[in-house]
């Protein structure tokens, strides 16, 4: 497994793999890998002949008083999990490789970004659509894969991708989650012991509502208020950010639950904002 630091390095890397008829697979992240990223890894390697991942946090997509400076940053660990899981390439730049000079160029899309996660972090999908638009540009996969807990950022790459005319397959694969359902985020080491307890609570709730769904199709606002019951419930110290249910392609608001619709939330748990997500099909 290779190592690259540079851009130019890592293009030769893929050049020469698409020159022996290799297919690029290619997972963006911010390093502090779990098994939610792995699962991409492994996503990758079963359909792609060459599998490049970044390891980069991307300054642009913090707020101005977000985790940039404690977010985890584990490279050892991160680099002996790529090689383990069958990565071919690391893309690893210094924020100086990437942003060489202030960037007079934004991508954003701003109907699916205003919602949910972007109403209260506006500075975060911008950021991210411009990162991901530059690391699509560089490695130029075939297929780049994302996962669902992200569910908001996978349904705007996407969108940017086809509106861009990116010639990419942009790939969703299923959240994974601890034991009792927390779904794995490099933020839950940011939980206390009694935090972690009450986290599990989220995905409680999102199961309580589409049992609810599946059963009797009330309105959203009935679901979204059981929801809130259950966090208060079980969650008693979590600051709900969010609940909310919207469509699942465009991110807007719905009042019927008898279609597919995508329920979503974002709880704080001190300096860990937690987010999950359900989609009822």
């Amino acid at each position: 497994m290779n190592v690259f630091e540079t851009i130019e390095a890592v293009r030769r890397s893929v050049r020469q793999a698409r020159a022996a008829g290799k297919s690029i697979g290619f997972i963006p992240t911010m390093g502090a890998l779990h098994a939610g990223h792995l699962s991409l890894l492994d996503a990758a390697r079963g359909e792609c002949g060459y599998v490049v991942v970044s390891l980069f946090v991307n300054p642009t997509q913090f707020g101005p008083a977000e985790d940039l400076g404690s977010y985890p940053r584990t490279p050892e660990a991160d680099r002996a999990a790529c090689e383990s899981h069958g990565a071919d390439a690391i893309f690893a730049p210094p924020v100086e490789e990437m942003y060489p000079r202030p960037s007079l160029t934004q991508v954003a899309v701003p109907p699916l970004a205003r919602g949910l996660c972007g109403r209260s972090r506006p500075e975060h999908f911008p950021g991210v659509c411009t990162v991901v638009a530059k690391l699509l540009n560089i490695v130029g996969p075939d297929r780049a894969y994302f996962g669902a807990k992200d569910r908001q950022q996978a349904v705007i790459v996407r969108r940017m991708a086809e509106d861009l005319n990116f010639p990419v397959a942009v790939v969703v694969c299923p959240t994974v989650r601890e034991a009792d359902g927390l779904a794995m985020s490099s933020r839950n080491r940011y939980l206390t012991g009694a935090q972690r307890v009450e986290a599990a609570a989220l995905y409680g709730a999102l199961q309580r509502a589409e049992g609810l769904i599946r059963r009797e199709h009330p309105p959203a606002e009935t679901v979204i208020e059981a929801i809130r019951e259950h966090l208060a419930a079980h969650a008693p110290t979590g600051v709900v950010d969010y609940v909310e249910i919207v469509d699942p392609r465009e991110l807007s608001d719905v009042q019927r639950t008898d279609r597919p619709v995508l329920i979503a939330l974002a709880v704080g748990f001190g300096r860990a904002r937690l987010i999950d997500n359900i989609l009822v099909d």
